[in-house]
């Protein structure tokens, strides 16, 4: 009897609770397929990168609106990541957190947390920049001395605030990628031995390649890897402190016959990127890859938009479609309004560089203090970090957090880029990512509400977005 009571109790599980228990699964996934999240930020702030109500796809266009038509099959360029300049002063005020606020706001920056904005990628300062205190190199030296041998190479400068941070940061995404960019070499390599302005003594060019190859080893011993480098923070701008004035010419001479062979000899395969300047100079990038030798070392040309047009860069690819593009700097200035800087950076930092076969999308200083300091003498003024920290227990998240956050929480490294149309003043892009989600970052660049549709594979979402305003869309 007991037998057959368990032989029932068995049929029964297998033709009612197994087919419940599929049914179930089957309808949620149908539910996960047909819904849509929607995060939105408004110009008038708001809203400021709140989930919405989900959207639901359906099956029929009702009026006639414009369309957003999502393509996966057509796919551009793979996504290295989206954040800002950890510059060292960025990383001073962080760090005069209390312990407890600190982790916070680590944990809201650089986690996969459903509240954090997951930063993938970062761009630190080969010595100082001009966000940081002071000015500094890695080997600075008394008035007239040198080091060919680089024996006083260290790091030290950045042992206080910088690369404490970044072990912090490592620990909560060990993924994350980091790129380094010099401001200026040791004053006694240059010609006019000055942080400000001059050039690079042609004597000292392998010098400064192993001083490049120094800092690359001495990082990775701190257990940092620097995924790549640019040659000079903004090359053709000698005014800044600290500064240098390089030309297309020398960084070629100084790639193709010192720094890529050092590389090579010391088996480094950080990535080598060129020019780092604004989007008005596309001959000095070209004019660098035209040389067959110094383009074998490259992988690629960094970006700026402080003057240009952000479309610069597809006429960098077109010439030469084998080396990538990188957008590495924008600042959010202090007297900027939420609403115009959330538009004009979204347009052209986020959608502008994507859409323009950028690998990755980064604003400039992550945080200051309320006075927009720490920096040099002579260093910027204006630049407002994505944060401002005010004390050692308070912070404020600026309008640049909300401008990478749209993409850097939703977009990880290693998304592709996939097709989307432009329509009606409706600024957009979209990506795959790895977990086979689709992505669409939408700007409404118009003057009024826009109502829209978004299609996939024959599913339409109906939406809007009122003027200003950023929409991220997820399934």
């Amino acid at each position: 009897m007991k037998i057959f009571k368990d032989h029932n109790t068995m049929i029964w599980v297998i033709i009612v609770i197994i087919p419940f228990i599929l049914g179930f699964k089957y309808l949620n996934k149908i539910k996960e397929n047909t819904q849509v999240e929607f995060w939105l930020t408004n110009a008038n702030g708001s809203s400021k990168l709140e989930k919405q109500k989900n959207l639901n796809f359906i099956t029929k266009i009702l009026d006639t609106l414009p369309i957003i038509e999502i393509c996966e099959e057509k796919q551009f360029q793979a996504i290295d990541g989206f954040g800002f300049s950890l510059t060292g002063g960025s990383a001073q005020v962080i760090n005069s957190l209390i312990p407890k606020k600190k982790q916070e706001l680590l944990q809201q920056l650089f986690s996969s947390n459903d509240n954090a904005i997951s930063i993938s990628y970062l761009r630190i300062s080969i010595g100082s920049s001009d966000l940081d205190e002071s000015v500094f190199s890695y080997n600075d030296l008394p008035k007239g001395q040198t080091d060919i041998n680089l024996d006083h190479f260290s790091l030290a400068p950045d042992f206080e605030h910088l690369v404490p941070l970044l072990k912090e940061i490592l620990a909560i995404n060990p993924s994350i990628k980091i790129m380094g960019s010099p401001w200026s070499p040791p004053t006694w390599m240059k010609d006019n031995n000055n942080s400000i302005g001059g050039s690079l003594l042609p004597q000292y060019y392998n010098v400064y390649a192993n001083y490049f190859v120094n800092y690359i080893q001495q990082m990775k011993k701190q257990d940092i890897t620097i995924d790549a480098i640019t040659i000079q923070n903004e090359p053709l701008h000698p005014g800044n402190n600290p500064s240098m004035l390089m030309t297309a010419e020398q960084q070629a001479e100084f790639i193709k016959n010192h720094l890529g062979p050092a590389f090579k000899s010391s088996k480094i395969d950080t990535k080598i990127i060129i020019y780092d300047h604004n989007c008005d100079k596309p001959e000095y990038p070209i004019s660098i890859l035209n040389d067959l030798v110094a383009k074998t070392y490259i992988d690629g040309s960094a970006f700026h938009l402080y003057a240009g047009d952000i479309s610069t860069l597809s006429k960098v690819k077109e010439i030469h479609p084998d080396k990538n593009l990188y957008f590495t700097e924008q600042y959010t200035p202090s007297n900027g309004e939420f609403n115009t800087d959330l538009k004009w950076h979204t347009k052209n930092v986020i959608i502008g560089s994507m859409r323009n076969w950028s690998k990755t999308a980064l604003e400039w200083n992550l945080a200051n203090n309320e006075y927009f300091a720490p920096h040099t003498p002579g260093g910027c003024t204006t630049c407002k970090g994505a944060l401002t920290i005010y004390n050692n227990e308070t912070y404020s998240l600026n309008v640049g957090y909300y401008i990478i956050g749209h993409a850097s929480k939703f977009v990880p490294s290693g998304s592709t880029r996939i097709n989307s149309n432009l329509t009606a003043n409706l600024s957009n892009v979209a990506f795959l990512t790895p977990s086979d989600k689709k992505v669409l970052i939408v700007l409404n660049e118009g003057n009024s509400e826009k109502k829209f549709y978004i299609k996939y594979n024959e599913k339409i979402i109906s939406t809007k977005l009122s003027s200003g305003s950023v929409g991220t869309y997820i399934w």
